[in-house]
């Protein structure tokens, strides 16, 4: 019925004159309960219909692999899918834990060798993403003397597809960090650069895409400041419509605007289309006190932020108004990572603990709901019925009930990395750790 349908379309086009329409590329979804990208779909609603219903959790099995998961694990083709800071990728069966392949793609930069940072060794930090018009899950190494290399390996056998370099186009290599989750859209991988923890050395906030083939130029955006401007929120970019949204972290700038402490809209070009920035862009750049820590989220029609100093934005995602063109502002704390979102209520990774806020469709109020456990910090998800958010320094999950924040459950997972997110698809929770995966029942 749907080709009928297309050539019924294709006929009565013919017969019009003038060009065609423009054919809108679609965003990247998960309609066979996979969950192929960071937060499940490219819009990074972190949302899943998955079932049953959570209300108990219990650990199914914990895979010790190579070293540190620091990305979301995905789940594709019946595969757990998870990259290590020893850059090594490894799939493993989502009933028991067990290695189906593993595949090791470079040497990882040891700590001593990093001008600052906080991960030892680092290898792959960003959160892959899965094509399927190619079979292939995308990830980035950082490998011995700061390089970065983009590897395409086939997600049914494990064999290296695709490696090609994909370094930022400003700054010193190995001041740049690959923190940013990774975006498969529009026939190509979208990969965001920052600096390492302590802002050292010279780096420059910029996105790089390459092909999903492996052939054809390399496309890149800058962000137009002298240092810093990193783009290093887990959650990576949110496609909106038809573009991209990042969030970019403080410039060194307070006396003329450098383009950093904004959300920008790229295009598929990375030609930035618009930006945001609050009228506090100084103070904010003087103090890191900027938006680069939260994906930019939306909300309905509308876009929300909420960086470091803890006021929420609300954004028009089609005319983000420059400096202090937001359309409603207040309160609401300082978010690192990504939100999810139902209808128009956010879970907000707060670093005081998981929030609830609510956005009006219509004149963008934030409303502030319940406050979940202090340290809940992580990314949350909505799973089953119930909010999925990780104490990273407690190594605790919660189920938490989304209409008020009560404790469903809660289950010791061990040490997980900073900014910890789970996933959740086909019948079972999946969590990295700092020694590989754990496994969940719910």
């Amino acid at each position: 019925m749907r080709r009928t349908a297309i050539l019924l379309l294709a006929l009565l086009l013919g017969g019009c004159s003038g060009p065609p329409p423009p054919v809108p590329v679609p965003v990247q979804t998960a309609d066979d309960g996979d969950w192929p990208t960071y937060h499940r779909d490219n819009t990074r609603t972190g949302t899943s219909p998955a079932t049953p219903a959570a209300t108990r959790l219990a650990k199914a099995w914990e895979a010790r692999l190579d070293g540190a998961v620091y990305g979301q694990p995905l789940v594709v083709g019946g595969r757990v899918l998870a990259a290590t800071e020893h850059d090594t990728v490894y799939a493993l069966d989502p009933k028991t834990g067990a290695v189906l392949w593993s595949v090791n793609v470079g040497q990882p930069v040891p700590g001593g060798d990093l001008p600052c940072g906080n991960i030892d060794p680092l290898g792959i930090t960003g959160t892959m993403a899965y094509d399927a018009q190619t079979g292939l899950v995308f990830a980035v190494a950082e490998t011995t003397g700061g390089a970065h290399t983009l590897v395409g390996v086939d997600a049914a056998t494990g064999a290296v597809k695709l490696r090609r370099a994909v370094e930022p186009p400003l700054g010193d290599p190995i001041a740049h960090q690959q923190r940013a989750a990774l975006t498969v859209y529009a026939g190509r991988v979208y990969i965001a650069y920052g600096g390492l923890a302590g802002d050292c050395a010279k780096y420059v906030g910029s996105v790089v895409s390459a092909p999903t083939s492996g052939e054809g130029p390399l496309q890149t955006y800058a962000v137009p400041t002298p240092r810093e401007g990193g783009i290093w929120s887990p959650a990576g970019g949110a496609v909106i419509g038809q573009r991209l949204f990042y969030a970019v972290g403080n410039g060194e700038s307070t006396t003329g605007f450098d383009g950093s402490d904004t959300v920008i809209a790229l295009d598929h070009d990375l030609r930035r289309t618009d930006y945001f920035a609050p009228d506090t862009w100084a103070d904010d750049n003087a103090g890191d006190l900027d938006l680069g820590s939260m994906t930019p989220a939306a909300v309905g029609a509308r876009v929300f932020i909420a960086g470091k100093r803890g006021t929420g934005y609300v954004l028009d995602p089609g005319h983000l108004g420059g400096i202090g063109g937001q359309v409603a502002q207040g309160k609401a704390c300082a978010a690192f990572g990504g939100a999810a979102v139902a209808g128009s209520t956010l879970f907000l990774p707060c670093n005081d603990g998981i929030r609830a806020a609510t956005v009006n469709p219509a004149s963008g109020r934030i409303s502030l709901g319940w406050h979940g456990p202090d340290g809940a910090t992580g990314s949350p998800i909505l799973a089953g019925g119930a909010v999925w958010v990780v104490d990273v320094s407690a190594g605790v999950l919660y189920l938490l009930d989304p209409a008020d924040g009560h404790q469903r459950a809660r289950l010791d997972i061990g040490r997980a990395p900073h900014f910890a997110s789970p996933t959740v698809a086909r019948g079972h929770g999946y969590v990295g750790t700092l020694t590989g995966v754990v496994a969940v029942d719910y």
